[in-house]
């Protein structure tokens, strides 16, 4: 699904390799594409809500709130030509700490032919 992913100064990088199918039947993740797994930590201490997602989204589904989210990762499908982010953000009801990290640094790998 990806290699050498790396998250350093607001940029993801590595490689995306394409799956036919997606990696699930049905929702968001179905259908061919590129996906990116990311594991998420260091929360505010504060923190009451945290929503991930990319900007913008082809799913429609923009950011998910996640804070209950015990394991704090995720599966994104990425669509290269919508030049997409990929966005944390962090309140405590009264503060709000985005995120911005750009997706247009990947590799995207070409589905193999045959």
């Amino acid at each position: 699904m990806q290699e050498d992913i790396t998250v350093s100064d607001g940029k993801i990088t590595g490689t995306l390799k394409f799956i036919e199918g997606g990696p699930c039947e049905t929702g968001p993740l179905a259908g061919d594409g590129y996906f990116l797994a990311l594991k998420w930590s260091s929360l505010d201490t504060n923190t009451t809500s945290l929503k991930v997602g990319l900007q913008p989204s082809a799913s429609g589904m923009g950011l998910i709130e996640c804070f209950d989210d015990s394991d704090r990762n995720g599966v994104f499908k990425v669509t290269p030509e919508l030049e997409q982010l990929f966005v944390i953000v962090q309140s405590d009801g009264a503060h709000k700490t985005t995120q911005y990290f750009d997706l247009t640094t990947l590799t995207f790998e070409e589905p193999a032919v045959g």
